[in-house]
């Protein structure tokens, strides 16, 4: 079976949510999704990937990308992926949503915030996640001081995801040093499978 999505025009997540809506519809066959940028493209590859399926690209268009996603009767919830067994690592969230911590002083949040990503590499386990929202994604583009630190727990086996649509809002995805960009379907997946999440 084919089932064709037009998702152009749609903001994140939608062009995800759509998707997969249709692939857990399907038994055995293929959903072809159309999606006019490069973010809903992206968005669609890691859905594929994080679902165990095969995709392909069949256009690639400035402003007209056409994908495939097949599905051959198996087929793995986002919500049920397996988590990978590691010592260093818990099934834990920290969700930034600032470059600062706390309220009162600016200036004092933004230090207070580099030792909190500092604090965290000499803390394990570590979270299993770390998910950057709003104004926390100048943590992984702009801010020298706390970019170091997110390296050391990427390379420990941390995701560190930045939004996607806030990056756009600030003009700063070319900027991005640390991490991968992420959508609001991954970060509410994220958050849901997260035994334990920390709002910063």
């Amino acid at each position: 079976m084919r089932v064709e999505v037009d998702a152009r025009g749609l903001a994140c997540p939608k062009p995800v949510i759509n998707t997969k809506k249709e692939l857990e519809k399907l038994s055995d066959g293929i959903v072809v999704t159309t999606v006019d940028n490069k973010m809903a493209k992206e968005n669609l590859l890691k859905l594929a990937k994080s679902l165990n399926l095969e995709s392909n690209i069949v256009k690639d268009e400035e402003d007209l990308i056409t994908i495939e996603i097949f599905k051959n009767g198996e087929t793995c919830d986002l919500a049920e992926a397996v988590i990978e067994e590691n010592d260093d690592l818990e099934n834990r969230c920290i969700f930034i949503t600032k470059d600062s911590m706390g309220s009162g002083s600016d200036e004092l949040g933004q230090v207070l915030i580099k030792g909190f990503v500092y604090t965290l590499t000499e803390s394990k386990p570590y979270p299993k996640s770390i998910l950057l929202v709003n104004g926390g994604v100048k943590l992984s583009t702009v801010n020298e001081d706390t970019i170091g630190n997110l390296k050391i727990l990427e390379e420990a086996g941390v995701e560190v995801l930045s939004c996607g649509a806030c990056l756009d809002y600030y003009d700063l995805k070319d900027e991005l040093k640390v991490g991968s960009v992420t959508n609001m379907y991954s970060i509410v997946e994220a958050l849901k499978n997260s035994s334990n999440t920390i709002t910063i």
